[in-house]
């Protein structure tokens, strides 16, 4: 009896480690779908930044349009890493975490079919035991009760062994793959940081390089060109001057202006952003494999 109680707090043990196993890959893998899904949105959201940067770089003088178009340029650079990044947390980290699903499936049936082997021998023990006590003269049923339990012990005693085998093998496998799973994520955000580093650097001295008065003397010399010096006037005219065309509007007006674009900004993002929570089974949608061409494959 002290053998089916053994056996029976090592079948729950070995329910608990794949119990916990299924649990917490399960949610493992949920959190990092979902990190990677708001990965790539990033990179969405820093691609339409880029085309914003380009059409507005379009509708200045030479300098500004020159500096923001190398801007934009090492933005894209740097989604194109992002976009690599998304596409190797999909398949070195997510990926592998969804296989488990079916690791544990055939576990856990391992394990249900040794409760059944168990139970059986447990069955063979009480009938035994109720044979000895009901006839204890009735030496050959008991003879025969005693040669179910041997047979039902000896089937229990292979199965526990072939069952220790395969959870002990299962949580050898869990524990690498799980060290490589995350040695690959550390890798992986560490290259796109690396980077991003390097990309975000030259994008820093682009725009520190920018000689941005240079742009404004054009823009004064073609004012000027086009309404005429006004230190010509005569000193003597009292009529009040008029606001030349291209002043700046007043601090209300500018204010009432940027409301309304954030506003409108708030608006399109709010109208964008998915719920919090996201169900896995929507997962893997155009976000993340939409055609790209990364700048580097490393």
């Amino acid at each position: 009896m002290n053998t089916v109680l053994f056996r029976d707090s090592q079948a729950r043990a070995m329910e608990d480690t794949v119990d916990n196993a299924e649990k917490y890959f399960g949610q493992l893998c949920s959190l990092l779908a979902a990190y990677t899904r708001k990965t790539a949105r990033l990179r969405d959201k820093a691609d339409r930044l880029v085309k914003q940067l380009v059409a507005f770089a379009n509708t200045e003088n030479a300098e500004m349009r020159a500096t923001m178009r190398s801007f934009a340029e090492d933005l894209a650079k740097v989604q194109d890493y992002r976009h690599a990044q998304v596409e190797r947390l999909e398949t070195k980290v997510v990926n592998p975490l969804k296989l488990y699903g079916a690791q544990i499936k055939r576990t856990r049936a391992e394990i249900k079919k040794f409760k059944h082997v168990r139970n059986n021998e447990i069955k063979q023990l009480e009938k035994l035991e109720k044979l000895r006590q009901k006839s204890p003269s009735d030496r050959q049923m008991i003879s025969q009760a005693e040669t179910s339990v041997q047979k039902a012990s000896v089937a229990a005693s292979r199965t526990s062994h072939q069952l220790e085998e395969t959870v002990d093998t299962f949580q050898g496998q869990k524990l690498k793959d799980l060290q490589k799973i995350f040695l690959d994520f550390v890798t992986i955000e560490m290259v796109f940081h690396a980077k991003a580093v390097e990309v975000y650097s030259s994008a820093f001295q682009t725009l520190e390089n920018c000689n941005w008065e240079r742009d404004l003397e054009d823009f004064r010399a073609k004012m000027r060109g086009v309404y005429g010096p006004y230190d010509t006037r005569p000193l003597t005219d009292t009529t009040p001057a008029a606001a030349a065309p291209w002043a700046l509007p007043s601090q209300s007006a500018q204010s009432t202006l940027w409301s309304r674009r954030e506003e409108e900004v708030s608006e399109d993002d709010s109208a964008e952003e998915d719920p919090e929570e996201e169900d896995l089974r929507g997962w893997g949608g155009d976000s993340l494999n939409r055609r790209r061409t990364p700048q580097s494959e490393n």
